[in-house]
């Protein structure tokens, strides 16, 4: 099993090499400097997108939404919490899809918002419609195989 686990800056979009161990210790991308987990979601776009999904070993849970879809502007304070209880087992990440509809398209989104899972670039999970920050969490680890710490 490797130990370091490639990230992909929120910033800079740059794969960074970190040491498991290390990950919870606020790991700074070697590039921009800035930090690697936020506690809170990133935001991609066309050109981030592929990026994050097919470059991040830890797994990438996606929050597809629009600024017009009132469930959307709901979640997004659940979905924030969320971010701050899951990283750094998870990157957690919004997509707008009136920015991007072509990647809706790709992934057949027909309802907003829906949360879908990556793992090393492959769709393992996919839940349509707002959920609690808790139900999110409980969603996201199952997904995975993971437990609450």
């Amino acid at each position: 099993m490797n130990p370091n686990h490639q990230v992909v800056c929120p910033a800079c979009h740059t794969t960074n090499s970190i040491p498991a161990s290390r990950l919870a210790d606020g790991p700074l991308c070697g590039k921009c400097k800035q930090p690697i987990f936020s506690a809170h979601p990133v935001e991609l776009g066309p050109s981030s997108f592929q990026k994050h999904i097919g470059s991040n070993d830890i797994p990438v849970l996606v929050d597809f939404w629009a600024p017009w879809c009132g469930p959307c502007r709901m979640m997004a304070p659940a979905f924030e919490e969320a971010a701050r209880q899951l990283e750094p087992a998870f990157r957690l990440a919004k997509l707008n899809t009136e920015e991007a509809p072509a990647i809706g398209g790709q992934f057949g989104i027909r309802s907003i918002p829906t949360m879908i899972v990556f793992w090393n670039g492959k769709e393992i999970a996919r839940q349509s419609g707002a959920m609690t920050a808790a139900n999110i969490i409980k969603w996201a680890r199952s997904s995975t195989g993971q437990h609450a710490a």
